[in-house]
């Protein structure tokens, strides 16, 4: 009698074709709305924000934990346009309203200690997704916005893209095996030598800046972001999650996608900031 013996499941633990596949569609997508029109992109960041909180919402709900999500939607729309449209001052006032409002919206449904941990969770929603999204905001309303996004976007799809490249073909020695077993020291370096390359090529050619920009911002983009991972593993691990959704095939959820991004926003809008002087 034969038996049948299964494939052993790829070592990159996901469909790599189809993830390429929406990886470089969703590039793409982004790329186009830079060029053509860079409001565009905001609509795509306040789409991709809403569906993150919508996602965090379903996972926080497994384990009884109701956060407000209407004002949160709402609180995205008016955090996002605002930072875009009025700067830093507006981003922070928006945000504040939208956790007052989402306060109110939940003692209004009920008081006690269930309204004060799904508040508590609605505010850490809100500053995870649509105050750290506002950076991004910032960033694409200066007059040379398009390409700053664009840089900061291009260095975490390094960051992911070296990361999970070395990893697979050579990592051996796990980063932080009781967070995330798959990450490795070796992934790590193969996302700073990337960031880096992207880094110094892309402050060259959008901004003929100072490659010593480039490099630094190359490893601030890795640091955080690799914080922005493991800090979404150890919330999925707690949440006994493998993916926060399944919007994204190949992928998980939106918020899986964007975690990384919405930590090294405010790093990389600050960097920039202060030492790439805006073009006219």
């Amino acid at each position: 009698m034969s038996s049948t013996v299964a494939p052993a499941p790829p070592r990159a633990g996901r469909n790599l074709p189809v993830a390429i596949a929406v990886g470089v569609g969703l590039l793409l997508v982004v790329v186009a709305s830079l060029i053509f029109r860079k409001e565009l992109f905001g609509v795509i960041a306040v789409a991709a924000v809403g569906a993150g909180l919508w996602e965090l919402a379903q996972a926080f709900a497994r384990r009884g934990v109701h956060i407000p999500l209407l004002p949160l939607l709402v609180g995205d729309i008016g955090i996002l346009i605002s930072a875009y449209v009025a700067g830093p001052e507006a981003l922070f006032v928006a945000f504040v309203l939208t956790v007052g409002g989402l306060v109110i919206w939940r003692v209004l449904d009920g008081s006690g200690p269930a309204a004060l941990r799904d508040a508590t969770a609605g505010t850490l929603a809100a500053a995870y997704l649509p105050l750290m999204g506002g950076f991004v905001m910032l960033m694409l309303a200066e007059a040379d916005g398009a390409a700053r996004v664009a840089l900061f976007v291009l260095l975490c799809v390094a960051n992911d893209t070296g990361g999970y490249a070395v990893g697979v073909l050579i990592g051996r020695h796990p980063l932080a095996p009781s967070v995330s077993p798959k990450k490795t020291w070796e992934g790590l370096a193969g996302s700073l030598v990337l960031a880096c390359v992207v880094g110094v090529l892309g402050v060259h050619l959008m901004f003929d800046g100072d490659p010593a920009v480039g490099a630094l911002l190359g490893v601030a983009a890795v640091a955080v972001a690799t914080l922005g991972d493991l800090a979404e593993s150890l919330l999925k691990r707690d949440l006994e999650l493998k993916d926060m959704g399944s919007l994204l095939p190949g992928h998980g959820g939106v918020l899986d996608r964007i975690d990384s991004l919405l930590l090294a926003a405010p790093v990389i809008y600050l960097l920039l900031h202060a030492l790439q002087p805006v073009a006219a």
